[in-house]
């Protein structure tokens, strides 16, 4: 039962709204954090800094071993990001308007990397992948973020295929169109939000990534995440907070795109 936070009395809705801030300001406290160390002069990470300095900067863009692990978990993303918006608007499409026994089992069995623990799945994979040669290979980080990501693309594309009205497909089925115009300029036009939800989704949990792709990496081939894990374990450098700082930068950027063009369809309908 929903709550109307209106007719609250105004103890209450001050409590709910302190509990708010205050839940708020815990979250976002260890990135405001990570922000000033990251221009903090300390060659350690020392809070509060006692100057600032853009030095760390300097030192992460005049080391290549950044832009190259960067490099490649942007690669890896992007491919990823292609293959499971379009393997998971198909299967959300059969999901939702599929009519075939174990249907809920399936949708099930597709979410299962959701659930187990990365590093259960990191293992599996390392195991696998160890016997066939893939390991530290391109197409092996695609494969195991592919398995982490699609299930955020089925669940946000399966969600936006629910809410579509599938009789204006009839409809252009009946005005002589054929099934591929029809889901090219009928419904994936229909449901663009979605799609950009789940590639942001799917990007992100590529990007992400550092379970799986601590098991995958060699010297030759490693992400931005394993790279910074590997930073932590040899020192505590103030460059690692610039690196969080720029990530941190980059996801807000996408969200906001996510909830401009989220907005935007939803002005668009109105």
């Amino acid at each position: 039962m929903l709550l109307d936070f209106d007719r609250l009395g105004w103890p209450l809705r001050t409590a709910l709204i302190a509990i708010g801030l205050a839940t708020g300001l815990f979250l976002l406290t260890p990135i405001v954090f990570i922000g000033a160390l990251s221009f903090g002069s300390s060659q350690w990470l020392v809070f509060p800094p006692p100057g600032w300095t853009l030095q760390w900067y300097e030192e992460l863009f005049a080391d290549s071993g950044w832009a190259v692990a960067a490099f490649n978990s942007f690669k890896v993303a992007a491919i990823v990001t292609v293959l499971s918006v379009g393997l998971g608007f198909m299967t959300a499409l059969a999901l939702v308007r599929g009519s075939f026994a174990g249907r809920a089992a399936l949708r099930a069995f597709f979410l299962t990397p959701m659930v187990l623990p990365v590093v259960v799945l990191a293992v599996a994979l390392y195991a696998v992948f160890l016997r066939i040669g893939l390991t530290g290979s391109l197409l092996g980080f695609v494969i195991g973020h592919l398995l982490v990501a699609l299930p955020f693309s089925i669940i946000t594309l399966g969600n936006a295929l629910e809410g579509f009205d599938f009789a204006l497909e009839d409809a252009a089925l009946v005005c002589g169109a054929s099934r591929l115009q029809t889901r090219l300029r009928v419904t994936l036009p229909a449901i663009r939000s979605g799609l950009f939800s789940a590639a942001v989704f799917s990007f992100l949990a590529s990007w992400d990534e550092v379970v799986l792709s601590i098991f995958m990496a060699t010297p030759g081939m490693e992400t931005l995440p394993v790279r910074i894990w590997s930073s932590l374990r040899q020192d505590l450098s103030p460059v690692i907070a610039a690196v969080s700082t720029l990530l941190i930068g980059f996801t807000l950027v996408l969200m906001l795109l996510s909830v401009v063009l989220r907005k935007g369809k939803q002005d668009g309908l109105r």
